[in-house]
């Protein structure tokens, strides 16, 4: 099967460089025709060379900025259809990336990490998340149905304002209270961190999505390395 596959690429790239080889031929002859012809007949060939390129460049950008159907599965939205273009793609890369690298949508166990921190790590990812909308245009490719922004704008306000308005207030008190206490004396750290894994859980599903739409490859591994690791070798 392997043998098969390689004699069809080489197949493949052969007659790729034959028609190429021949292509130049042509354009080389009609370059050199061109060259030899004045007046009007000049102006008309340059013309509709000028035109074919033209087409070949608006339909290589139709190409590049194609609408593509994707199907993602997120907490409370369950499986989403979206129809997104380039500048759909780039925001939802963006978002991926904004994401991936921050403290907030990595496992914390009770015995790992600080509250503070990642309490910090998902306000600054609220604000870049929020701030990366702001600055995108909106998806007029799209008439109905689910749209990046508005998976973005149910990130925000369906998991993380809900658990900072909740949690940012009570940790800030307590710290205020109590400046010289350990983090780990707060009565509420444990009820507080339960509830802060089951956001990270919900965090990684939507951070996912995002990779999904901007067509992103291994996020999962991106993602939590080490898991994707296990399973690789499992």
């Amino acid at each position: 099967m392997a043998n098969g596959r390689i004699g069809r690429l080489l197949a493949n790239r052969a007659w790729r460089v034959g028609l190429s080889t021949l292509t130049g031929c042509v354009v080389g002859v009609c370059v050199y025709g061109i060259s030899r012809t004045g007046g009007t007949l000049l102006f008309a060939v340059t013309g509709g060379l000028a035109g074919v390129l033209v087409t070949v460049g608006l339909d290589a950008f139709r190409r590049s900025a194609r609408l593509a159907e994707v199907k993602v599965t997120v907490p409370q939205l369950s499986e989403l259809t979206f129809v997104v273009n380039n500048d759909a793609r780039q925001v939802a890369w963006q978002l991926f990336v904004e994401s991936v690298t921050r403290v907030s949508v990595q496992r914390l166990d009770d015995d790992e990490g600080l509250l503070r921190e990642a309490m910090s790590s998902l306000y600054g990812l609220f604000v870049t998340t929020r701030e990366t909308l702001k600055v995108a245009r909106p998806s007029t490719h799209v008439r109905a149905g689910m749209t990046v922004e508005c998976l973005a704008v149910n990130f925000l306000n369906a998991e993380l304002r809900p658990f900072l308005s909740k949690w940012h207030p009570r940790l800030r008190t307590f710290e205020a209270a109590w400046p010289d206490r350990s983090e780990s004396e707060w009565p509420q750290a444990a009820e507080c961190r339960s509830e802060l894994r089951q956001l990270q859980a919900h965090a990684r599903q939507y951070v996912l999505a995002f990779a999904r739409l901007a067509g992103v490859r291994d996020a999962q591994e991106m993602l939590e390395p080490s898991t994707a690791a296990a399973m690789n070798a499992g």
